[in-house]
């Protein structure tokens, strides 16, 4: 199992974090899984408003233009016909949802696989907390430098609300995010550069994913049974 320092807001190291292999461990990275949720997610923000009108929906009387037989034209019945110019459009897109199903184990696999290439890369901050003393975006522009967070990052914080001071401090940075660890989704951690996790948050995870390659392995050797 590999180690990550546990560090403060100001960079100074308070102590060590083990990581498991099986969560953190290189070969945890798959590309293929994480261009799965990427697509699931972004498919899901699909507004899907895009719509035209049909022969239905278009203006124009829909009386007879001429009678059928003895002019020597082509027979028609509707101006809102489809072969006329500004008539109907014919299987034109119409509202729909994108979103679609995505197995929760596959969601969690790319979960691994995301945190395990910032581990690689050498972009995951483990910190002792995430709280200051006042809530100010000075106090954690300045945190977020000295952790070598100066472009865009990705704050994870442990439990089922954020505290108050948290929310009003990272709220106003540019390029920042802030969210729970049971929220945190894969594209999140691909989006921005860098990921800052507190230590129960990562801690947290940890156990979940853990606990999931439990699961897998027990359900292939009973297969293999």
């Amino acid at each position: 199992m590999a180690n990550i320092d546990v560090v403060d807001l100001s960079g100074n190291k308070v102590g060590s974090l083990e990581l498991a292999d099986e969560v953190f461990g290189p070969a945890q990275v798959n590309e293929a899984l994480l261009w799965e949720a990427v697509k699931h997610y972004r498919a899901a923000l699909r507004q899907g408003t895009a719509a035209t009108k049909n022969r239905k929906l278009v203006s124009g009387a829909g009386k007879k233009l001429w009678k059928q037989k003895g002019t020597g034209r082509a027979r028609v019945g509707s101006i809102r016909s489809p072969l006329w110019r500004h008539g109907g459009t014919v299987h034109g897109p119409q509202p729909r949802s994108y979103d679609y199903a995505f197995p929760r184990k596959k969601l969690l696999g790319a979960l691994r696989a995301a945190i395990a290439a910032k581990l690689a890369d050498g972009h995951l901050t483990v910190v002792e907390s995430l709280e200051l003393k006042e809530p100010k975006t000075k106090l954690y522009r300045t945190a977020l430098n000295t952790l070598e967070a100066k472009k865009t990052a990705l704050l994870v914080e442990s439990g089922t609300t954020l505290s108050r001071t948290l929310v009003l401090g990272a709220r106003n940075l540019r390029g920042v995010e802030l969210v729970l660890g049971n929220e945190v989704h894969p594209y999140d951690l691909l989006r921005y550069e860098r990921a800052i996790f507190s230590r129960s948050a990562i801690e947290q995870l940890q156990e979940t994913l853990k606990k999931t390659v439990s699961r897998r392995k027990l359900a292939a050797a009973a297969e293999v049974a």
